[in-house]
């Protein structure tokens, strides 16, 4: 039992008010606003227009179900959505010049919107787990529409056009897409059973799924994202958890054993059928890469960027979110990214061993290493998700700021 010898004889902090089930809703909502609008053939032809109106509106419609929750605004400090705030402002100066048309204001807003949404969400963050929940289970759900287009239609969901990787088809999402949600959920479900929040049984019923479908998008992004974020959030239990041990023990003795003996086997998914060259300009992204970088540009595109693109140049997807923010940002941009991802790690380095400092390490560790070959760090998308929610676990609340029960008085 925890003592609070400074508080008043009688009176022990409680636990933080309830959150009200409408704040995970309006999570569902800020994933659906995320899922994009292209990606594979759906099954049943949907209109890109009808797919826009339908993220967009998920993201409005949060933003006025967070605002009727927290109608006095109470919102509690955070670098993280401070540092956003900024790059909101950033991206809308760069945008005003128009040099990308009339699709970078609406981008604004957009991302204006997304970190409002997020700022009035913050009343209820208090370090705790629950939105973890919430996020396994509203990525769950996208990972089941996965899953139901694949049984309703094999061809399509295994397209040629993507290399035969596991696509969406019931909503269209890309195979890096498929991919990262997968991995998100398998390592926060890890994470939630070996903290003892969640039995085995759930626990296998989520991930055993989940690594299937991972396997499937042939994603090498998000299999070394979930590698890496899952060893180092086990290290950070290392100290204060023998389980944590135990599973990391594990993991090490089952990647050991498996490089020796499905070695070519895991070669060959890794290298995905793809040349030496295609595989050395990680599939043409370098060519991309380098033709941004040698774009002349002017001082001020240099500084504050062109605008909120599609994260595209020349017609083709940049795939790494420093050189996206870079085109879209400048070196101002960067420097904001650069900024609230230093923000989370020292913080998370500086808070006690915990499950839920696990579960941000993973997540901070997952937008990391993904950020080499996708972009998203600097507009409204799952990665700043994946971060907010990640801030969220780092939240210490004072204890001032606790709600107090008075004790009962003995009889």
């Amino acid at each position: 039992m925890r003592h609070f010898p400074h508080l008043p004889r009688g009176e022990r902090p409680s636990q933080s008010p309830d959150m009200p089930k409408a704040v995970a809703f309006v999570w569902a909502l800020l994933i659906l606003n995320t899922l994009g609008s292209t990606g594979a053939t759906t099954v049943v032809p949907i209109p890109r227009s009808v797919i826009q109106l339908v993220t967009m509106g998920s993201l409005v419609l949060a933003f006025c179900i967070a605002l009727a929750l927290n109608a006095r605004l109470r919102i509690r400090p955070s670098a993280y959505l401070l540092l956003l705030s900024i790059l909101v402002v950033l991206s809308l100066l760069a945008s005003l010049n128009l040099e990308v048309g009339y699709g970078a204001l609406f981008r604004c807003f957009r991302f204006g919107v997304f970190v409002s949404t997020l700022w009035l969400l913050t009343r209820w963050w208090d370090g705790g787990i629950r939105l973890v929940r919430h996020h396994i289970r509203t990525y769950s759900v996208v990972l089941l529409t996965v899953v139901v287009g694949l049984a309703a239609s094999p061809g399509i969901a295994l397209a040629e056009e993507y290399g035969g990787r596991l696509t969406g088809t019931i909503w269209p999402l890309t195979p890096p897409q498929v991919g990262q949600y997968s991995a998100v959920v398998i390592g926060l479900t890890l994470l939630l059973w070996l903290g003892g929040e969640l039995d085995r049984l759930n626990a296998l019923i989520v991930i055993v799924p989940s690594i299937g479908i991972l396997l499937l998008t042939h994603t090498r992004t998000a299999t070394l994202g979930l590698v890496a974020g899952v060893l180092i959030a086990l290290l950070s239990l290392w100290m204060s958890s023998a389980r944590a041990r135990k599973v990391f023990a594990g993991v090490a003795l089952i990647g050991a054993v498996s490089a020796v003996v499905l070695g070519s086997l895991l070669q060959a998914w890794f290298l995905r059928g793809q040349s030496s060259e295609n595989f050395s300009s990680l599939t043409g992204r370098a060519k991309v890469w380098d033709a941004l970088l040698s774009d002349p540009r002017t001082l001020g595109e240099y500084v504050f960027g062109v605008g909120l693109t599609n994260k595209s140049y020349i017609g083709l997807p940049i795939d790494n979110s420093w050189l996206a923010v870079y085109h879209e940002q400048g070196y101002v941009g960067i420097a904001i990214v650069a900024a609230f991802m230093l923000v989370l790690i020292v913080v998370a380095a500086l808070r006690p061993p915990s499950l839920a400092r696990a579960c941000a390490i993973f997540l901070i560790t997952y937008c990391v290493s993904a950020s080499y070959t996708e972009a998203g760090l600097g507009d409204a998308s799952p990665y700043l998700l994946h971060l907010a929610l990640a801030a969220s676990l780092l939240v210490r609340v004072p204890v001032t700021e606790q709600n107090f029960v008075p004790a009962k008085e003995p009889a």
